[in-house]
């Protein structure tokens, strides 16, 4: 009886030490993922913030007016340059 009660506590001891690895090894895993992710978040706000800066510096009117200007050649409205067209013209 004392050697079944050994035995038993072998088994327990092993079971135990191979529940422990296994533990070990998904926290291994799981942190080597959380890594992953917030170096990815961090490459995220970077982006984002980059993003942001170009919205602001392409979204500026002069900036687009330029563009227009230079690109597409358009030019500002002026009065003597506006067309009016009324309902009766059109048909």
């Amino acid at each position: 009886m004392h050697t079944r009660f050994n035995i038993f506590l072998a088994f327990v001891l092993i079971f135990c030490a191979i529940y422990v690895i296994d533990v070990q090894y998904r926290a291994r895993h799981l942190f080597i993922e959380l890594e992953r992710a917030q170096n990815l978040t961090r490459q995220y706000e970077l982006e984002w913030t980059q993003l942001k800066l170009d919205q602001s510096t392409f979204g500026k009117h002069a900036r687009i007016e330029a563009v227009a200007q230079k690109e597409i050649q358009m030019m500002r409205l002026t009065p003597d340059r506006t067309q009016y067209l009324s309902a009766e013209a059109s048909k």
